[in-house]
């Protein structure tokens, strides 16, 4: 990978939080007029059926076992948006909402290490108990009484953590040992088939629960033609789009560039709720945010470290 390649990869992530960050604004003013899980089924299956479009010879390919592994990958997926985007509706303040999500880097490798017996490195553990105390800030600053739109933020952060470990190893080639001796190969899934695959089961499993749930009559009586304007961002820019970005921009960049530049994601969304919807965070909120984002640092130090010495 030559120079210009690396910086192009780096530009490209750095979109791909822009992109991520601008979603939240999409989503939050599209919760506010119309049900957050019709949404969600709206935005990830018009999102799913783009990528479905562009990625159909791969998806034409799968076999069974891989279509079931990339369906199973989406299903804890819209679990986890689920929960993020009722978070979403009931938050009063969109920036401490992203960063109490990106906990969800944080609690991946102790997913991992609990679920699947990975071994992981110290910074792991020194980088949760700093996620907590950032947590304890933004919770019991009124006192322990944590509002419903932080525990949900939470509980997906929780959730996205089991949806990244699999979307990993289902990504990526494992030889699993059976108990006769003989060793079996489970094929990867490539990325666009997966992605595709995994937004359509989002949609799916959001718009089951939306019907479940949720009342579309007020929305369809009173229908306003700026749902289209969000909904279609949200699918465009904040889904299909941002997935598209980071997998060319991932093809170009090695592993520790795209860890550390993701980590922008909650900063940027901070700003831009702040310009769009004069968000003003106290000083507790701010030192529980920042508390937050240094666990992230920590999480991902090795990864640091090697772009430090790269510079």
């Amino acid at each position: 990978m030559n120079l210009t390649d690396a910086r192009k990869a780096d530009l490209l992530l750095v979109v791909v939080t822009l992109l991520a960050g601008i979603g939240w604004i999409f989503s939050k003013e599209a919760v506010l007029l119309m049900p957050p899980l019709l949404f969600m089924a709206c935005r990830f299956l018009l999102a799913g059926a783009i990528l479905c479009i562009a990625g159909h010879r791969q998806i034409a390919r799968l076999a069974r076992n891989q279509l079931r592994r990339a369906a199973g990958v989406g299903l804890v997926f819209g679990v986890a948006m689920s929960f993020w985007i009722s978070g979403l509706f009931l938050t009063e303040n969109v920036g401490e909402g992203a960063f109490l999500t990106s906990l969800g880097v944080v609690f991946v490798p102790v997913i991992a290490r609990i679920v699947f017996s990975e071994a992981q490195p110290m910074s792991t553990w020194v980088a949760l108990p700093v996620a907590i105390s950032g947590l304890a800030l933004l919770s019991l600053r009124n006192g322990f009484r944590p509002e419903p739109g932080q525990v949900l933020f939470v509980l997906a952060a929780l959730i996205f953590a089991f949806y990244f470990t699999l979307n990993t190893r289902a990504a990526n080639t494992r030889i699993i040992q059976r108990r006769s001796g003989v060793e079996q190969r489970k094929e990867r899934v490539p990325a666009l088939a997966l992605t595709a695959i995994a937004l359509v089961t989002v949609g799916l499993v959001t718009l089951a629960l939306s019907t479940l749930r949720e009342s579309w009559q007020p929305t369809i009586d009173h229908f306003n033609p700026m749902i289209l304007v969000w909904v279609s961002l949200s699918a465009i820019l904040g889904t299909a789009g941002r997935f598209f970005v980071q997998t060319y921009a991932q093809s170009l960049s090695i592993n520790s560039h795209g860890v550390v530049i993701m980590v922008l994601e909650p900063v940027w969304v901070a700003i831009f709720a702040a310009g769009w919807f004069g968000e003003v965070m106290s000083g507790m909120q701010a030192a529980g945010c920042s508390l937050i984002f240094g666990a992230l640092l920590i999480n991902r130090w090795s990864s640091v470290r090697k772009l430090l010495l790269r510079r």
